[in-house]
């Protein structure tokens, strides 16, 4: 009896399929069986496997949730060489949070599934565009961010925006976040 194929192999076998044809997400997400983390598996394909899957970042014709094979040749792939020591140490660094959207290891996801928010590995620069796997490369990112459902993010707040936004705060919220920052920070005190 055969092996049911992965929903990698899936997808893969859709792009073949409809080679030079725009897919849409929705679709690529049923031809995965309804796999959740559809996204990645055509990021491993592209990425890891060297299959030239163009999203809409890297052909101006494409909408958001659009991706298309335009060929079958791939390209050489990359590696993933993120040990698990580096990972617990970047995870405990970003403080087990999305350094895109703030959402925590374990809240409800913010999209509305039932599912609880997973952090992954993020880099900052793109090992395609030359960055590498080290620890100072990596940040926590949650599997929307990361996956790309959010298409835009805020940018991260200076100093004085934040303090501007405590302040406003009500003092209920300013303790929830005093108790958090002491949770989180309690082995370093900057004056």
């Amino acid at each position: 009896m055969a092996r049911p194929k992965s929903s990698k192999q899936l997808i893969l076998d859709n792009f073949l399929a409809n080679r030079g044809k725009i897919l849409e997400s929705r679709d690529i997400q049923a031809a995965s069986g309804g796999a959740v983390e559809w996204a990645r598996r055509v990021r491993e394909l592209r990425n890891e496997e060297g299959y030239q899957i163009l999203p809409h970042k890297d052909r101006a014709d494409l909408k958001p949730n659009q991706y298309l094979l335009e060929t079958t040749k791939r390209t050489p792939a990359l590696k993933r060489n993120i040990s698990k020591e580096t990972r617990a140490w970047v995870l405990e660094r970003n403080g087990y949070t999305c350094q895109m959207c703030g959402v925590a290891a374990g809240d409800p996801d913010p999209l509305g599934s039932d599912r609880t928010v997973r952090l992954t590995m993020g880099h900052i620069i793109d090992k395609s565009k030359g960055g590498d796997d080290t620890p100072q490369n990596l940040r926590a990112i949650c599997t929307n961010c990361n996956e790309g459902l959010q298409n835009t993010s805020l940018p991260k707040p200076d100093q004085i925006h934040l303090l501007a936004q405590v302040r406003r705060a009500t003092i209920d919220d300013q303790k929830v976040l005093l108790k958090w920052l002491l949770q989180n920070f309690k082995r370093t005190v900057v004056e």
